[in-house]
């Protein structure tokens, strides 16, 4: 009788308190409290073996029935406090008429502007825009381009190498490769896209950063057209007051090879301090495609001739935004962002 007075007491009280819930967490709360790890059935459960042996199994039976009364409880007092926050909600007054919240304007980020209008420049001049796999092939990335085992570039302290012989593409150049073997010249493309390199995250370089690639091949290509392009290219991206220059280089994948300078937008070619006084300010690499990256795509070194390019978003984006520092770029702040 002490057992029967005791389950009792334990399922009136789960009453009081479950007609007193207004909330969900009440409900949970009151699962915890009696169906729990340490509630009161549980406990109850336990001191079945203080009781007589023939007493035992009908106990049993008794906790495991009010148990099942109380899931079912439960689960209709949840239901029931669902129902009526849902009827309070539709009860109340929505007024149609009044202004809804201001929608905030978005803006191209800098740096899609500035690929957007590279791009736009090369495709007003009959050149394929062409995407590519930011995970990529050593063949693709290293070995196709002419680039030596031992060459730096190819050590763990420069690429991201991954499992199974890939690795994150430290430039847009693979797509040179990919273009060439699939397609026959004459070839003009531009490649935009993300690269990846082991970069120490400054105010100008780092870690994942774009590239814009070029490329033409076809018969008689020369250096000239290489200049002719590069300096039209500038003068739209900063005016028309734009001059260009090119200092010899080495890329193995070029020769010959140059680093590729415009006047500094910033003075106008007098010397400032985004150029570092120079006047000059480098926008990336170009020359002539190797003789040996034409063979590795099958093509006739001495019928066909061709040039390359490849220049940063990100430092052209600064100088046109007057943006010192590139981790702007990537911090999701929205005053920055709000200026575009």
């Amino acid at each position: 009788m002490d057992f029967e007075r005791a389950l009792a007491g334990v399922e009136s009280t789960f009453e009081q308190r479950l007609g007193a819930a207004t909330r969900d967490a009440d409900v949970a709360e009151i699962q915890v409290a009696f169906l729990g790890r340490s509630g009161e059935l549980t406990l109850m459960r336990r001191a079945i073996g203080k009781l007589p042996p023939e007493e035992r199994p009908a106990a049993g039976q008794r906790i495991n029935a009010v148990a099942e009364r109380m899931e079912l409880r439960l689960a209709s007092a949840l239901e029931t406090l669902r129902a009526r926050g849902l009827d309070a909600a539709l009860k109340q007054h929505v007024d149609a008429t009044f202004p809804a919240a201001a929608r905030r304007r978005g803006s191209i980020h800098p740096i899609r502007r500035t690929l957007q209008d590279v791009c736009d420049f090369f495709e007003r001049r009959g050149y394929a825009v062409v995407l590519g796999p930011e995970v990529e092939t050593e063949y693709h990335a290293f070995d196709a381009l002419n680039i030596p085992p031992d060459h730096p570039a190819r050590e763990g302290f420069d690429t991201f190498y991954l499992p199974g012989g890939l690795l994150l593409r430290p430039h847009t150049s693979p797509m040179q490769v990919r273009t060439m073997l699939a397609h026959q010249p004459p070839l003009a493309l531009v490649v935009p896209g993300r690269c990846y390199r082991r970069d120490a995250l400054d105010a100008r370089h780092s870690f994942a950063f774009h590239q814009v690639e070029g490329l033409v091949v076809a018969e008689g290509i020369t250096m000239a057209h290489l200049k002719g392009t590069m300096e039209a290219m500038c003068r739209e991206l900063f005016g028309p007051q734009q001059r260009v220059r090119f200092r010899p280089s080495y890329f193995p994948f070029t020769e010959p090879s140059a680093e590729v300078d415009t006047t500094c937008p910033g003075c106008n070619g007098i010397g400032c301090r985004t150029c570092s006084g120079s006047g000059w300010l480098e926008i990336g690499g170009s020359g002539m495609v190797h003789p040996n990256v034409f063979r590795e795509v099958g093509y006739d070194p001495s019928r066909v001739t061709g040039w390359a390019f490849g220049i940063g978003p990100e430092r052209i984006a600064m100088v046109r935004h007057g943006i010192d520092d590139i981790r702007e770029f990537v911090d999701n702040e929205p005053a920055f962002l709000e200026q575009f």
